[in-house]
């Protein structure tokens, strides 16, 4: 009967391992990052000189310079992430950055419906969100401003293209300017809230020469170095590792599988250990390369799991033997901190998907369905082992009664 149990849980475990494998196969942690759009110096309104590709967003920047009168005629192509969102794009006289710019703001009028370009001016108390932003004149010289949906969008929608253009007077001489741009999901009132905090949204501006094109765009982290950091994060922290506390968990008791068991676990821990480390470095080299862009949560349960992850690799070159008297202990610290490293990589993990933007995507749902498949084993698993414990008991408890019985009864017949 022994034999048959331990059977069934190699399968079990066996079938889960298949499945973790098909749908890590079938819904891959990996894109290619979609190129940016190309630019064009046509509007439906108005021919310009020169246009380039803005690094993030898929946006676009067309524009004439007039050296004679100093004034820049510019047109920014973006989109829309949201019906009731907003797109903005302006400039910062000081430095390329969201504090102290100047922008116009395109969203819906909450009254009306009608298409709005509302001046604001981004103070640094924007990143406190101590107060909603409200519109206000800009002090830089704007000749004229207006925006306008692309066909064949009529109205503001999830991926619809807007063009806002603007004429702005420059200092004389002037021909590198700092621009920035970016989206969000809501308008509360005529007062834009806060937008993604991907790094992509981040990274959103770049200095521009007006005369030449030249671009300076922020160091940004490439998609390939973001995927392969977030693959070998979720196939290590999120599906090796509790793979491996399983086998441990579920293998162990069965005698017919001798120290297959504790090789199997050990094989497969040192794997998911080894490929969450390369993971991690790859999140350091992101966030060196990306001075300003941080995510405390993410980051703060990264250093946690890898901490937890190195911890019990170490442990491992000081566990006692069997007979050493401090071998109960060292047991307690190394389950508690194993299970501990799997759940914080695991939440980890789905910090991670939120980070990336892919909270609503297939990537995630593949993942969930490793996981809730992973889980809904060890379940199972563990469900048989209590009842299988239970019933250990009661044979116990009745053999322990069979033999006081036999003992009374001998004693009754000395006498």
């Amino acid at each position: 009967m022994r034999h048959m149990r331990c059977h069934t849980r190699r399968a079990i475990l066996g079938l889960l391992l298949v499945v973790v494998v098909v749908v890590a196969v079938v819904f891959p942690d990996g894109a290619a990052a979609v190129a940016a759009g190309r630019c064009t110096t046509s509007t439906p309104g108005k021919r310009y000189a020169k246009c380039i590709a803005l690094p993030t967003q898929g946006a676009t920047l067309a524009w004439t310079y007039d050296a004679r009168n100093a004034t820049v005629d510019a047109a920014f192509t973006g989109s829309f992430i949201s019906p009731s969102g907003w797109v903005a794009w302006g400039v910062n006289p000081d430095a390329p950055a969201m504090t102290g710019a100047r922008v116009l703001a395109a969203f819906s009028d909450p009254s009306t419906g009608a298409l709005l370009a509302l001046p604001f001016l981004l103070s640094p108390d924007v990143k406190l969100q101590a107060s909603p932003l409200v519109s206000r004149p800009l002090d830089i010289t704007l000749l004229a401003s207006s925006a306008s949906l692309l066909a064949p969008a009529r109205t503001v929608r999830d991926g619809a293209s807007i063009t806002i253009a603007a004429t702005i007077r420059l200092s004389p001489n002037r021909t590198k300017l700092h621009f920035v741009w970016n989206r969000g999901l809501y308008v509360q009132g005529y007062s834009p809230t806060i937008h993604p905090t991907d790094a992509s949204d981040l990274a959103s501006h770049a200095t521009v020469d007006i005369v030449t094109t030249a671009t300076e765009a922020s160091p940004t982290t490439s998609a390939t170095l973001q995927w392969m950091h977030g693959s070998l994060n979720a196939l290590s922290w999120g599906l090796l590792l509790p793979v491996g506390a399983a086998v441990a968990r579920y293998l162990r008791p069965c005698a017919s599988t001798g120290p297959a068991w504790f090789y199997a676990h050990a094989a497969m821990q040192a794997t998911g250990y080894t490929l969450g480390a390369a993971g991690f470095a790859l999140g350091l080299v992101m966030g060196s390369a990306s001075p300003g862009v941080t995510y405390k949560l993410h980051r703060g349960l990264g250093i946690a799991a890898a901490t937890a992850g190195s911890l019990q690799t170490l442990a491992v070159f000081f566990r006692p033997k069997t007979t050493n008297r401090y071998r109960k202990y060292w047991k307690s610290y190394h389950h508690l901190v194993g299970y501990g490293c799997v759940v914080v990589g695991v939440v980890n993990v789905f910090q991670g998907f939120e980070v990336m933007g892919l909270g609503e995507s297939y990537w995630k749902l593949g993942y969930c369905m490793a996981l809730a498949t992973l889980v809904g084993g060890c379940v199972a698993l563990e469900v048989n082992a209590w009842v299988v414990f239970c019933r250990r008991q009661q044979e116990e408890k009745l053999m322990r009664r069979e033999v006081e019985d036999v003992v009374v009864k001998d004693r009754a017949a000395a006498f």
